[in-house]
């Protein structure tokens, strides 16, 4: 198996600092290191040449900064097209890193979701409708403000139009050209604890362990992944984490589905600990 990790911008050969470590513990496992250009591709037609210093063939995985679906795509077909395989397809990409791909699949285990396809006023107003009243949280298909909380995540009451709509305009201007896909209300509810970051190959749970955002951190209960695993086995994706998180009844839900590739590592799960989880 083959790793490809973005490379380091200023020492291009390397890879970069935010990835080195589990860099390293793919060549002490003996695993295949490559680097990848990632502002390459990021940019319109800029896959080719994004994978030049790729000199390898054979079954990939890809760890890295976060790809739009599209950008993902071209980065998949570029590499078939050298010989290299990336263990997720272009397909299942999309539907591990856009809400829309995974949620109703999940539905019953996370809060109530309804998304719009676009930015347009009259989607939004009519996705707000679909709740009636009460709080919602605001984000796109693949990302949230939640550090922008009262002014761009919660809107309180999406019985009010209007107030509604400036959060949803104060997210658009901040997320800018990155928003992805459309606006997604997600029900508000109470959550108790820090979250937990599952990591998942082929439908089988393989790390549980703390969320990046609270590395120091676990909930005063312990997670059963052996309760959610026929749902995300029947996803049928090869690599993802899930983040499960404590409601106030202490019942637990699943926050977030994401591409396992894109998934940031928190600093307390040892990067060897990761390349096994790989490896199978």
């Amino acid at each position: 198996m083959i790793l490809l990790f973005p490379a380091d911008v200023l020492r291009p050969q390397r890879v970069d600092e935010h990835f080195a470590a589990e860099a390293d513990a793919a060549r002490a496992a003996g695993l295949e290191v490559a680097v990848v250009d990632h502002d390459a591709l990021s940019q319109p037609g800029g896959a080719d040449a994004a994978v030049r210093r790729v000199r390898t063939q054979g079954a990939a995985v890809y760890r890295g900064w976060m790809l739009r679906s599209d950008q993902y795509a071209a980065f998949d077909r570029t590499l078939r097209q050298r010989g290299v395989m990336l263990r997720t397809s272009a397909e299942q990409y999309r539907r591990a890193h856009e809400l829309p791909g995974w949620y109703s699949a999940l539905a019953e285990m996370t809060p109530r979701s309804v998304w719009t396809a676009g930015i347009d006023r009259t989607a939004f107003d009519r996705a707000c409708r679909e709740f009636g009243t009460g709080p919602v949280v605001l984000r796109d298909y693949t990302k949230s403000m939640k550090h922008y909380w009262h002014e761009a995540a919660l809107i309180p009451d999406v019985a009010n139009p209007d107030a509604a709509w400036r959060v949803a305009s104060r997210f658009h201007e901040l997320r800018g050209e990155d928003l992805t896909g459309g606006f997604v209300l997600r029900r508000f509810e109470c959550f108790r604890s820090a979250e937990v970051r599952t990591w998942w190959v082929d439908g089988e749970c393989r790390s549980i362990g703390p969320h990046p955002d609270t590395p120091e951190e676990m909930p005063d209960a312990e997670f059963d992944p052996a309760t959610v695993e026929d749902a995300i086995a029947a996803l049928d994706l090869p690599f993802v984490t899930a983040d499960f998180v404590l409601r106030d009844d202490r019942v637990w839900r699943l926050v977030e589905i994401g591409d396992g590739q894109v998934s940031d590592r928190p600093r307390t799960l040892p990067a060897e600990e990761l390349i096994t989880v790989l490896r199978g």
